[in-house]
């Protein structure tokens, strides 16, 4: 493995998380609670949503304000911002399912 490889793995690693994806895309929607987030995660456990939020502030892409909500670093927006044709794609792959 090189050494360019590794920074790839660590973020490949970080986002194979489960629920993980989901926690970011919501959280680029704008700064949002913790009891909100969990409802826009489908109600996910808040031990998990608690443990991938952790997990992202370690990792420098989320932060807890000062008025206690949750909103993405320029990090973590850059990387929501890198998701958004997904969202494009997503459309696309869901119109051929349907034919």
């Amino acid at each position: 493995m090189t050494s360019v490889d590794t920074p790839v793995t660590a973020v490949l690693n970080l986002l194979g998380r489960r629920w993980m994806l989901r926690v970011i895309w919501e959280l680029q929607q704008g700064p949002v609670g913790f009891r909100e987030l969990r409802r826009r995660c489908d109600d996910m456990s808040s031990s998990v949503l608690s443990e991938r939020l952790r997990e992202l502030r370690e990792a420098n892409v989320m932060e807890t304000g000062e008025d206690g909500v949750y909103r993405l670093t320029g990090l973590g927006r850059r990387l929501a911002e890198t998701l958004l044709p997904l969202s494009g794609w997503a459309r696309d792959w869901a119109d051929t399912r349907s034919v």
